[in-house]
């Protein structure tokens, strides 16, 4: 199984449970509706990585920047940096059609984490920044989610249960965009304004 890593171990989660649309700007910039109720969908453990690995049966792929936390014991116990690629192209063309979203969210590679660091602070206070080849391209925090993260956790659980290990990504700002092989990606989590987690990683 793929793994993550938190203090130096492994972690392997058996799934990632994402939110889409949670934050009002990103939605507008692709032109989507803002849903009556959550949406969700699930990343399997074989999208999970600590490489930023291009899907080369595609021509394009889109990064999505998010802060995400570990479960332990159904509740948030370390946060990371993640990355939610995604295929845009073949995502619009199932909406269109009214089809699931797997093949474009839930491929290998497509879930992208740095290292987790265990958490128990104040979630209000969290912010995720990405740059790409030294530019800024997205920057959020907890107060631009139209739906907190306790809130999202509460709302899984009338579904589906957090196996211990299982990451929860909690939706992307606005900046959304295409990447290509030779980007550099420098992720960050930043808690009251402090950089907290800083990753790098380069598109191969």
């Amino acid at each position: 199984m793929k793994n993550i890593i938190l203090k130096g171990g492994n972690i392997f989660p058996s799934k990632v449970v994402c939110i889409g649309r949670n934050y009002t700007e990103h939605i507008a910039e692709l032109n989507n509706d803002t849903p009556d109720e959550m949406v969700f969908f699930l990343k399997p453990n074989s999208s999970i990585t600590n490489k930023l690995v291009f899907p080369k049966a595609h021509e394009s792929c889109h990064y999505e920047a998010e802060i995400s936390f570990l479960m332990e014991e159904g509740k948030i116990s370390a946060v990371g940096f993640g990355l939610d690629l995604t295929l845009r192209e073949v995502q619009s063309k199932l909406k269109a059609k009214g089809l699931p979203w797997e093949r474009a969210k839930a491929f290998d590679n497509s879930a992208v984490f740095s290292k987790f660091v265990n958490f128990d602070g104040d979630i209000n206070k969290l912010e995720v920044e990405l740059f790409i080849n030294g530019e800024l391209k997205q920057k959020g925090d907890t107060s631009l989610m139209i739906n907190k993260p306790s809130e999202i956790i509460e709302e899984v659980n009338t579904f589906l249960s957090f196996d211990d290990g299982d990451i929860l990504m909690t939706g992307t700002p606005k900046g959304v965009g295409k990447f290509v092989i030779g980007d550099e990606f420098l992720g960050r989590i930043l808690y009251d304004g402090e950089v907290l987690i800083e990753e790098k990683f380069k598109a191969i």
